[in-house]
């Protein structure tokens, strides 16, 4: 088994961390400066910045708060939120970034996939997808911050995007985020036996059970969490010595 990946996720709104649920009800989380910095301590695998608005603002992403964070971890960094173009991505890994995460802009413009992946290498690219599973028990792909809905099936757009370039996939079920009451595990699985690449699982992680269940049943390559996190309900190091019990290969 490759080592399983433990990722806190700071969504950043007005240069603060919120978090909410069902992508709504935002409220504070903290300064993601300090956040960050104490993530990179405890042991996290990796950190994820998601300017969440900056779509929807149509606007690009905060990069001095970027390079602020990045001085702060030794951990691969990735960020996402209002990137559209090669120059885009070039602005955030001058400063600091390891990766970029695109969503709505890359599945209105699915050249850009190849655009960046082509320019950066794949092993840059994360494609992030916002799904929420519909009455007919589909899922289906959401753009702006899970604001305008598509009919485009979840499993569909991510094969495109990794036949396209993407080298990860960072996906969030809008139908579990904030809830803590565990990942979607039949679309996380679906995405993790039928890509060629790794599925971050996101939405839903609550306590350390969830985690345990959607790396050993549903296959994911990393848990991404918020919440748990950053108001210490769940500790990195412990939630990691607990995954190691159950025969979970993570980095303590």
């Amino acid at each position: 088994m490759l080592t399983k990946r433990i990722i806190p996720c700071l969504d950043i709104k007005d240069g603060r961390t919120v978090k909410g649920t069902n992508f709504v009800q935002l409220r504070d989380a903290g300064d993601p400066v300090e956040l960050a910095s104490v993530y990179a301590k405890e042991g996290a695998d990796e950190l994820v910045f998601l300017d969440i608005t900056a779509t929807h603002e149509r606007r690009k992403t905060l990069v001095e708060l970027v390079n602020r964070v990045a001085h702060q971890v030794n951990i691969p960094f990735t960020v996402g939120g209002g990137i559209g173009s090669v120059a885009d991505v070039s602005v955030l890994l001058d400063n600091g970034a390891d990766k970029i995460s695109v969503n709505s802009a890359a599945f209105k413009r699915p050249e850009l996939v190849n655009e960046l992946a082509g320019e950066f290498g794949s092993q840059c690219v994360v494609l992030a997808i916002d799904t929420k599973k519909e009455e007919d028990g589909e899922w289906y792909v959401y753009l702006n911050g899970g604001r305008i809905k598509t009919d485009r099936r979840c499993i569909d757009w991510a094969r495109e995007a990794v036949d396209r370039g993407a080298g990860e996939i960072l996906l969030t079920s809008m139908n579990h985020d904030g809830t803590k009451a565990g990942f979607a595990l039949d679309i996380t699985a679906a995405l993790s036996n039928t890509l060629s690449v790794p599925v971050i699982a996101s939405g839903g992680g609550g306590r350390p059970e969830h985690f345990e269940e959607v790396f050993r049943i549903a296959g994911a390559d990393a848990a991404l969490a918020a919440s748990i996190f950053h108001f210490r309900e769940i500790g990195i190091p412990d939630l990691k010595r607990y995954l190691s019990q159950y025969q979970i290969k993570v980095r303590l």
